[in-house]
Order: C-alpha cells, then sequence, then structure tokens
C-alpha cells in the first residue's frame, strides 16, 4: 500500500461523530507548517485563502493551475494528511471536473470539499441532478486512482439563504449517492438545527465554526464529525497586516505586531 494511500484511509479514520476532527484551515505551506506543528491531526485548504494569497477573489476565479500548484506546496509542507478546498471544481462540465480531482490527487491530498453554491450567475445552487454528475466524476476519478479520497459534499443552502433543512436534507441524500462521503453545510450555528441535522445525515457531518459559533465541546456533544474553521484564519491574518499598515502610517507606532511569532520560531518551522 502507498504512503499516499495510507494517509487516505487515516484521513477517512478521523471523522467520528461525538470525537470531531478539528480543521485550522491553510492557505500556503507556512501556514500549513504552522498548523501542523500546533498539533494538528490533518491540514485542509482554504479556497478563498489560497485565492487572495496568489491576487484573486475567492468564487471560481483562481485557475485550476493556480490552485493545484498551491495545493501541490502544502501537501509538500506537512507530513499530514491534506484535503482540498476545490470550490466547484475549477470546471463548467462534470468531465472538467474529473481532471481537477486527477489533478490534485497527483497533487497528494486525500479528500476534497465540493460546493453546489453556482458563482456564474442563475440562481445560488445548483440542480441537484447537475451537482450529483459533478461529485459523481470527483468519485469516478477517485475511484479510477485506486484511491480512497473523502468526498466532501459543501451544501450552500444556509449560506444563500436559499433553502431549509428539508432542502439540505434532500440534498444530502442525492450527494451521498452520488458518491459523497461526508456532508458539509456550512452558516448552521444553532445548536438545534445542528442536532436535528446529525440525526438526519447518515454520514459524517461537518459545520463551519468562528467567532458565534458553539465551541467544539458542544459540537462533538451534538455528534459533529469535522469542524473547518474556514477562511476565518487567513481573514484574521489580513487584519493584523490592515491594524499593522494602519498604525504605521497614522500613529507611527507599532503595538498590532506585539503577540507576532518570533522570526527564529517561523523560519525553524521551514527548514
Amino acid at each position: 500500500m502507498s504512503e499516499h494511500h495510507t494517509r487516505a484511509e487515516l484521513f477517512r479514520s478521523l471523522h467520528t461523530p461525538g470525537s470531531p476532527l478539528v480543521l485550522v484551515n491553510a492557505w500556503d505551506a507556512a501556514s500549513a507548517r504552522v498548523v501542523a506543528a500546533a498539533g494538528a491531526r490533518a491540514v485542509a485548504t482554504t479556497s478563498a485563502g489560497v485565492a487572495w494569497s496568489l491576487g484573486a477573489s475567492d468564487g471560481d476565479i483562481l485557475g485550476r493551475d493556480a490552485a493545484v500548484d498551491l495545493v501541490r506546496r502544502i501537501t509538500a509542507s506537512v507530513s499530514l494528511p491534506v484535503t482540498a478546498d476545490i470550490e466547484s471544481g475549477y470546471g463548467t462540465t462534470p468531465a472538467e471536473v474529473g481532471v481537477t480531482t486527477r489533478a490534485v490527487l497527483d497533487a497528494g491530498v486525500v479528500g476534497v470539499n465540493i460546493e453546489d453554491a453556482r458563482r456564474e450567475g442563475g440562481p445560488p445552487l445548483r440542480d441537484v441532478p447537475d451537482q450529483c454528475a459533478r461529485i459523481g466524476a470527483v468519485r469516478g476519478a477517485a475511484d479510477a486512482a485506486g484511491l480512497p479520497l473523502f468526498v466532501n459534499a459543501r451544501i450552500d443552502t444556509f449560506l444563500s439563504g436559499a433553502g431549509d433543512v428539508a432542502e439540505t436534507l434532500d440534498r444530502a441524500t442525492a450527494y451521498l449517492a452520488a458518491g459523497a462521503d461526508g456532508i458539509f453545510v456550512p452558516g448552521v450555528v444553532d445548536p438545534a438545527t445542528i442536532g436535528a441535522l446529525v440525526r438526519a445525515v447518515p454520514a459524517p457531518l461537518n459545520v463551519l465554526s468562528g467567532p458565534g459559533a458553539p465551541p467544539v465541546g458542544d459540537l462533538a456533544r451534538l455528534g459533529v464529525a469535522r469542524v473547518s474553521l474556514g477562511s476565518s484564519i487567513a481573514q484574521a491574518a489580513y487584519t493584523v497586516a490592515r491594524r499593522a499598515a494602519d498604525e504605521a502610517l497614522g500613529a507611527g507606532t507599532y503595538d498590532a505586531l506585539a503577540d507576532a511569532l518570533d522570526y527564529g520560531t517561523l523560519n525553524a518551522l521551514m527548514r
């Protein structure tokens, strides 16, 4: 069994309801190593952070090649399993989504997030049959490669305001039948709603957390299997940059930098 296959099996095993996998999403090699050094069990990318770091906006704007190259840098920088946020697949057709999947597999990932948000106009969410075909393309590419890729199907019903629990569950059922392994429902922080989703979805449930969301311990008691911090870490990092710039260019002081990791610690992580 290859090392890649072993990491994929390990990553799959980390999705345990009640003992959630906590993912502090990274956007470059340095942030991935910082997260790994903190004791993370796996590393996930954030598509927003990746796009911003490469000079693009989030939302299927960044090209496949640039995204895959960045993912390859992250997988090469850590020994942990890496799962990649591939937005809606960096392709307009299921076949193109399959090409993306093969590329990120070659880059060393063991999991992907694929979302049903529609960024190119029209309704906020893709039609279910269209999204199922895209998920099927991801699963087909992974099966052809002989890798147990963990396919995390993101459902944007709550983020987009386009649906409710019932539609979320209908989509989850269809996506799991199409080949997804887990269901990701960002935008839900109400414990009762999270609990209802956990009970109704017959697969590991992933939620997006941050300020205002229940602590990890509470999510564990609700039966959540995966907790992602998403783009919030990158946003916080860029907030420090903005505060430091405002302060240096305004008051001429540097208090925003007082709690920074020291140069030696960061430099040692990159050796």
